[in-house]
């Protein structure tokens, strides 16, 4: 079985905001245990956490060895503020700032530092991402600190420009990554980023009413394109199924990305051993050195 290498455990699957009123006054540990309790049950030994504003993801780091769980954890992901990722952790004004962000994560017990350098996919209008990208020269100078601070960087980015910006910065994990061209493909590539494209955050959504079913059918085919060019192209990859985030439900959520994995380029020990390398990737590099 394949590790989870992208989930937040405070978020259930089904209703983000009733998810939010659960741990907002303090983690809530039923929560947190059922959820790393739907993991053993699917089998999953190891997980990497995206990070949260409430402790949820430290409590479960606590937790996980009891469900026989390797547990990493940046305890909260790290935006810039007027950009998108309140929802996931706290944010900076200034560089000095961030580096504070940095060093708070790592004295609450942080294993690595996840940043945001870009917003969502825009459901409303095909090829467009929410907010604006921060700028690529200080996304470089982020990486740095961090990584000058002892810690690999999970950077969640979408786009042509974010995507760019964060793999030229040398980040250690690139999360989502929708809307990536050949070219960008190519430069992973030739990088040591390793790609967690989280399949099945938008594939899961065909079919619920939510979101434009023709909508989600251009981003689902466009997501598989680029699947098939970096399996050719041999980049690192690894699989992670955004568990938490709507209709992808935690311990199935891995499940899910596997199948997704298998529809695209087939059910071979080749892909499963691609992905296993990549996984290897993220559990090597993303622990607290």
């Amino acid at each position: 079985m394949f590790g989870e290498c992208h989930a937040h455990i405070f978020m259930n699957g089904i209703d983000y905001h009733r998810a939010v009123q659960t741990h907002k006054v303090k983690a809530d540990e039923a929560a947190v245990r059922s959820a790393l309790d739907a993991y053993r049950k699917a089998g999953v030994t190891f997980v990497r956490e995206g990070g949260d504003p409430y402790g949820a993801s430290l409590l479960a780091g606590r937790l996980a060895p009891e469900y026989g769980i390797e547990y990493r954890s940046p305890v909260f992901a790290i935006h810039k503020n007027g950009h998108y990722g309140k929802i996931v952790g706290r944010g900076f004004d200034t560089l000095k700032e961030f580096h504070q962000r940095v060093l708070e994560a790592a004295s609450e017990g942080a294993d690595f530092i996840k940043i945001m350098t870009t917003g969502l996919l825009d459901f409303n209008d095909h090829g467009k991402v929410t907010g604006t990208p921060v700028d690529a020269a200080e996304v470089k100078e982020m990486v740095h600190i961090a990584h000058e601070e002892g810690f690999a960087v999970m950077s969640h980015t979408n786009g042509i420009y974010g995507t760019r910006a964060a793999i030229e910065a040398g980040v250690d994990s690139l999360e989502h990554g929708n809307y990536m061209d050949a070219e960008t493909i190519a430069m992973l590539a030739d990088s040591n980023t390793v790609w967690v494209p989280t399949l099945v955050t938008v594939r899961n959504l065909a079919g619920c009413g939510r979101y434009e079913d023709s909508v989600l059918t251009q981003i689902i085919h466009q997501a598989e394109v680029l699947v098939r060019l970096a399996y050719q192209k041999k980049v690192k990859v690894a699989p992670g199924s955004d568990a938490g985030a709507y209709m992808v439900p935690h311990g199935k959520g891995i499940l899910q990305e596997w199948e997704a994995f298998r529809q695209i380029l087939g059910d071979s020990g080749e892909v499963k051993e691609w992905l296993k390398t990549g996984e290897k990737e993220i559990r090597d590099r993303f622990k607290r050195k």
